[in-house]
């Protein structure tokens, strides 16, 4: 455990450390602001922060990739992911412990935008709990999407390359899942909508419903993409 605890720390660190992560913290701070100015704060709307929920949901598919792309590629670019497989570590606590750094920096970026409710609160008296249930719904999104784009990173190494197979990666599924079904007849359709990340989230998380069938749905994606992760660095030490 203390092996993973000080993988992930590094990892957090690390993105403190370089440019990339204060331009992606800086660009979604930017762009979360501005969904929440134009879709939040207006006269005689609802207070409810569903659309800024709604809307972050196809921010973080551009975003998270950026934050995953250099978990396991730039070991690979530097060279040192052969010492790391050689200490005393499992090559699953080499990938869940970078994940779950990635994770760390991605609730830091998070944490910005909780001034969000307290700018409403001014306006208007919002629920809290339906907030509660729409941050929670993006941390699972978040872990999601940072599961897959670890697996990338694992499988190439050029960060870029990672970054772009993660995004249109997740741009084909919510097409496959989202938009496709609107066009084609059951069961098809029905089986479709129920693998779609983007109805799942916006008819449970952002109303405010916190469903335990959706959330095993999230956390089996992210238990499936790090198992898949852990078989690609492992097939790396027979190479």
């Amino acid at each position: 455990m203390s092996q993973l605890v000080a993988i992930a720390r590094r990892e957090f660190l690390s993105y403190f450390s370089t440019s990339v992560g204060y331009v992606v913290l800086a660009l979604y701070l930017l762009m979360s602001g501005l969904l929440f100015a134009l879709s939040v704060l207006h006269t005689g709307v609802e207070a409810s922060m569903r659309p800024f929920f709604d809307l972050s949901f196809f921010l973080l598919l551009f975003i998270a990739p950026a934050i995953s792309m250099r978990l396991i590629s730039e070991e690979m670019r530097l060279g040192t992911i052969e010492s790391l497989m050689t200490c005393p570590i499992s090559d699953a606590q080499v990938v869940v412990g970078k994940w779950i750094g990635a994770v760390g920096f991605f609730v830091a970026m998070l944490a910005p935008t909780l001034i969000y409710p307290l700018v409403l609160e001014w306006y208007s008296a919002p629920d809290y709990g339906s907030i509660f249930a729409g941050y929670l719904g993006l941390l699972l999104i978040g872990g999601l999407y940072l599961s897959f784009g670890t697996l990338a990173s694992s499988v190439w190494p050029s960060q870029i390359l990672a970054y772009l197979v993660a995004v249109f990666f997740w741009l084909i599924f919510v097409g496959l899942t989202s938009w496709l079904p609107r066009f084609i007849g059951d069961p098809w359709s029905a089986i479709l909508f129920k693998m779609s990340i983007e109805l799942r989230y916006s008819n449970d998380f952002s109303k405010g419903v916190i469903d335990t069938s959706t959330i095993l749905y999230f956390v089996s994606g992210m238990i499936f993409f790090l198992v898949a992760a852990v078989k690609i660095v492992e097939s790396r030490r027979w190479r």
